[in-house]
């Protein structure tokens, strides 16, 4: 009988140990996390880089989109994918969603390439009009979210973008 309550004991003792340890575990992971939080964090600059155009048929575009993503805090941000919605004078060009993961360093930069199709069918008569000057700058429209952190948001931020510039066609017409 005695040799069971000492057993009780030590289990008693062992699994409070482990809790001990597990909260102690916890609690350093989430104070590597409270950096995220805090009130000088600088939402990282994000602007559109390039547009490359890979196949152009007629009833679909396939482009290649780079990212410039620019960090100015002390701290790595981990970028878990981009929501977009791009714009060509008003006219719908691409509305889409990367999930591509990726850090970018403290006080650093990444360029960071996201796919699209399009389908311009339907604005051809408009865009074959703005093609006419191709030296003719068109505004465009970038509006986003960049998804950061962790855990789908739970240790994160959603930095918004809206960017608004203009495209020189000539610069992207074959010769």
């Amino acid at each position: 009988m005695q040799n069971k309550g000492m057993r009780m004991i030590l289990y008693g003792r062992t699994a409070h140990c482990f809790r001990m340890v597990l909260c102690c575990g916890l609690l350093a992971t989430l104070a590597g996390c409270s950096s995220w939080f805090r009130t000088d964090f600088e939402d990282p600059d994000v602007r559109l880089k390039d547009v490359e155009i890979v196949k152009a048929r007629l009833l679909e575009q396939e482009m290649l989109l780079t990212f410039h993503i620019d960090n100015p805090n002390s701290i790595a941000i981990p970028v878990r994918g981009l929501e977009y919605d791009i714009q060509l004078n008003g006219v719908p060009l691409a509305k889409g969603e990367s999930s591509t993961w990726f850090k970018v360093p403290a006080y650093g930069s990444k360029d960071f390439q996201v796919p699209i199709n399009t389908n311009l069918w339907q604005h051809m008569k408009y865009i074959a009009k703005l093609l006419e000057t191709p030296d003719k700058p068109i505004a465009y429209q970038l509006r986003g979210e960049v998804k950061t952190g962790f855990f789908f948001g739970m240790l994160g931020r959603d930095v918004h973008l809206l960017r608004n510039g203009e495209i020189i066609p000539g610069n992207y017409l074959p010769e």
